[in-house]
């Protein structure tokens, strides 16, 4: 199963002694995780201005994340244009979940699926997660 992971989610999971972060671990050793540059670089300037003693920690979640191509397309839900490029990426990577903590932007879709691609909470990925075996 394939999960996307918005900036929030990776910049709360670089913390090393977050609960964010051992989440996403063991999603790693359950499902393929996959973000795009955009995600990537709003992490990681995130990370740089904020919690720079992170980075670290966040260069080794990516090592276990699957880079997809940064993409745009009309959507059929209203959506900033600044968050458009994070569900067309889940979209176009046949994603069944996008795992976003943006409830401003995003908490409007959440538990919505927009062109298969289910809009869900780290709470809720949390729920999901734990009845999902270890990949072999």
């Amino acid at each position: 199963m394939r999960v996307f992971l918005d900036a929030n989610v990776l910049f709360s999971a670089s913390n090393p002694e977050s609960i964010m972060g051992r989440l996403i671990k063991q999603a790693a050793l359950r499902l393929t995780l996959m973000t795009n540059t955009f995600v990537e670089t709003e992490a990681r300037r995130n990370l740089t201005l904020k919690r720079p003693q992170w980075i670290s920690e966040f260069e080794q979640i990516l090592e276990k994340t699957e880079q997809v191509a940064d993409t745009m397309f009309d959507l059929p839900v209203s959506l900033n244009q600044k968050d458009q490029p994070v569900l067309c990426s889940a979209i176009r990577s046949n994603c069944k979940y996008l795992v976003t903590g943006d409830k401003r932007d995003f908490g409007p879709l959440y538990d919505q699926t927009v062109e298969g691609v289910i809009i869900i909470s780290p709470v809720q990925f949390a729920q999901i997660l734990k009845d999902i075996p270890r990949k072999n």
